[in-house]
């Protein structure tokens, strides 16, 4: 397999004196969706930020296409092409649905192409066209989200940052995102990071998978070969028979807490 387009090696970053991701390794290659699971307090958000250069991490390096992108400036990051969709959509409530979308441009010259991605992108998400004059703080929990993948794709993303896209969605909301996350995947070869706590359909989506306890990667293969697993079954997809294994780690996962 080629070089990763993203390469994440044996990261550390703390919130104060409390070490919040140790020793964390990760490889996106081109044309992947990755995706990182855990529960909550396991370290998923801090990664991304970390990536994205919203925190700074202690060690470790972060390379995107072969150089090095740890210690730049979030918009410098940006410009390099790694756009972080953040939890909560964090959209600007007071500016226009349209407004809102080209801010994603803004590093951006061809005004031809940012025409032309704005309709790629409400060709997926036909709402936000329809919309596209009303303010941003108007819409729905699942229109939000449509709206934050949305402006990130119109900063032309080499690798997309998601995390919880499926946060505080109903069922049926959750399912109509993940499967234009999957289509922009395969149609137009965006490149992704997905952090989730919802392993069934992160796993059904994603080409590979991570797991994450506690600041550290304790798991990481193909996502169908994830899904499969003891482990998995039992902590995240609510399947009640373990193997001797699983049932040694759950115990020690209670002591944790």
């Amino acid at each position: 397999m080629s070089e990763p387009i993203l390469r994440v090696d044996n990261l550390e970053s703390y919130y104060g004196p409390v070490m919040a991701i140790r020793g964390v390794s990760v490889e996106v290659h081109e044309g992947q969706i990755v995706t990182v699971l855990g529960a909550n307090g396991a370290g998923k958000t801090t990664l991304l930020k970390t990536i994205s250069g919203i925190m700074d991490p202690e060690k470790g390096t972060i390379h995107l296409e072969g150089e090095s992108i740890q210690g730049m400036e979030p918009d410098q990051i940006v410009r390099r092409g790694v756009i972080h969709v953040p939890e909560g959509r964090e959209v600007f409530p007071l500016l226009s649905v349209e407004e809102n979308l080209l801010m994603g441009a803004y590093t951006r010259n061809d005004k031809a192409g940012v025409r032309n991605d704005l309709e790629m992108v409400y060709g997926y998400f036909p709402i936000l066209k329809d919309k596209a004059r009303q303010a941003a703080g108007t819409l729905s929990g699942g229109q939000q989200q449509m709206l934050a993948i949305g402006r990130g794709l119109l900063a032309k993303p080499k690798v997309m940052l998601l995390d919880e896209p499926s946060l505080g969605l109903s069922p049926l909301l959750v399912k109509e995102i993940f499967t234009i996350i999957k289509r922009l995947n395969t149609e137009q070869g965006v490149t992704m990071m997905l952090v989730e706590q919802n392993a069934k359909v992160a796993l059904d989506t994603a080409h590979h998978g991570y797991v994450m306890e506690i600041g550290r990667i304790v798991m990481n293969d193909k996502a169908p070969v994830l899904a499969a697993s003891k482990d998995i079954q039992e902590f995240y997809l609510g399947v009640q028979e373990a193997g001797e294994r699983t049932q040694k780690r759950w115990k020690k996962r209670k002591t944790w807490r």
